[in-house]
């Protein structure tokens, strides 16, 4: 047998496999054991032992303490291939246990590594020598890669599966893009700058909320960089995701007002037994501040923890209006009572509702007969200012529907349709579009134009 050729060998597979020579060694002993046992069909464990120099590579065979004159030719075919089955089962262990060892270490941690394909859903990315998953709930929505392209991402989990190490790894978790700002931003890395929230819709938008503990490095404008050359190595990495920095405050007020930029916010009242914010904007800020299909005011109320309500200044004002005609109606209710409850953040009949006799008890001071009196009055107040305002939505509704149908008749019987508003112009022409099917397109589109030109211009 050659010695020197058998140590070279397991020099290098330690070294590819990273796993430590003695334990190769160890597994080498154990695998001649296994082909002894084999060979002299005995069950007794103990029987036999094997000794491999580590230096040079000689081998001894004991059995029952004795030196066993063998040598490894000797054992035949059903042996070797004992020997061999063996072998190899402990060097997968071994790689397996190296590979839980080394990426357990490395959770949380951003790693580059290469797309190999798709298996139900989710994508199979090659890291180093090991093969990890990134699960289609960890997936950017839209994002896809071909095989052998480079994959940026964050190693998520590590788990022992017995057999096998399930590497999980994420682009849509919200410590990547922590861990981002840590490669691009030295201040973060460096803690001067510190993270304090985060909220994510994985490929839609971001809002990061920082603080800096050196008062002479401004968060923000760090992060940004110097004509927004960090945020935008940040923002291409994830493909145009859009990223709002926050500053943060220890006031939870400042923050809101902060998180729900750009929309600028009049007022915001903070109820703290319902661990919700109201804020008042104005008409034209109220789509900026609630955002496309609700996401702003979604991840600022995700940023801040707190539940937050849009309101205009009309409802605002509407609700304190019900709620304080509601009050002052029953006997022993002032109004310092009103004012008390209302700067606490009950600015409607639905929050006296949802705090309970309880707090106002605890809380104001108030008779339990007449908590349990305030709670059951509001209670139905509140069911009918939800009707009302169920038909008034309803209401609403039906008149946008009625316009846009109207404004569509006009569009399709070539009648000028002077002083539509913009939308009502493009609901039409989305409507006429649809009911059109394979018309004249080029004349539809150009009365569009014009419609919408009018609409503009007027």
């Amino acid at each position: 047998m050659n010695t020197q050729e058998m140590m070279r060998i397991l020099d290098s597979i330690a070294r590819d496999r990273n796993i430590d020579r003695s334990v190769l060694i160890a597994d080498l002993e154990q695998a001649m054991v296994s082909a002894c046992r084999k060979f002299f069909n005995t069950l007794d464990a103990e029987e036999f032992a094997c000794k491999v120099d580590p230096i040079a590579g000689t081998m001894q065979l004991y059995r029952h303490g004795q030196p066993l004159e063998m040598e490894p030719k000797d054992f035949g075919r059903i042996a070797a291939q004992t020997f061999k089955q063996v072998m190899i089962q402990r060097f997968r262990d071994d790689e397996r246990m190296s590979i839980l060892g080394e990426f357990t270490k490395r959770v949380g941690e951003i790693v580059t590594g290469t797309a190999q394909r798709y298996e139900g859903g989710s994508l199979i990315v090659t890291i180093d020598r090991a093969e990890s998953f990134m699960p289609r709930s960890e997936q950017i929505p839209g994002e896809q890669f071909a095989a052998g392209d480079r994959v940026r991402c964050l190693i998520l989990d590590v788990r022992d599966m017995g057999n096998q190490v399930k590497i999980v790894v994420s682009r849509g978790h919200p410590d990547f893009i922590k861990r981002l700002f840590e490669v691009e931003v030295p201040e973060v890395a460096e803690r001067i700058i510190e993270v304090k929230a985060m909220a994510r819709e994985a490929g839609y938008r971001t809002k990061i909320a920082v603080a800096s503990i050196d008062s002479k490095v401004d968060a923000v404008g760090a992060c940004v960089g110097v004509r927004g050359s960090r945020i935008k190595n940040i923002v291409d990495e994830l493909n145009g995701e859009k990223i709002d920095i926050v500053r943060w405050n220890e006031s939870s007020q400042i923050l809101i007002q902060n998180a729900l930029k750009p929309a600028e916010v009049s007022e915001i009242s903070l109820c703290f037994e319902l661990g919700r914010a109201t804020v008042v904007v104005r008409d034209d800020q109220l789509s900026l501040a609630i955002g496309k299909r609700g996401q702003n005011v979604r991840l600022a109320a995700r940023l801040t923890g707190w539940d937050i309500d849009i309101l205009t200044p009309d409802e605002f004002n509407k609700g304190l209006e019900i709620l304080s005609e509601t009050l002052l109606n029953v006997e022993g209710v002032g109004e310092d009572l009103v004012d008390r409850l209302a700067a606490a953040g009950m600015v409607s009949v639905f929050d006296i509702e949802e705090v309970g006799a309880d707090v106002l008890v605890n809380e104001f001071e108030v008779e339990p007969e007449l908590a349990q009196s305030l709670v059951q009055i509001c209670s139905e107040k509140a069911k009918v200012v939800a009707e009302v305002q169920q038909r008034e939505k309803e209401e609403a509704e039906r008149r946008r529907r009625e316009e846009a149908e109207a404004a569509q008749r006009l569009l399709v019987e070539g009648i000028p349709a002077e002083g539509l508003d913009a939308e009502t112009a493009a609901a039409a022409i989305l409507g006429m579009g649809s009911a059109a099917g394979g018309g004249d397109t080029a004349s539809a589109e150009e009365r569009a134009g014009e419609i919408l030109g009018d609409s503009t211009t007027s």
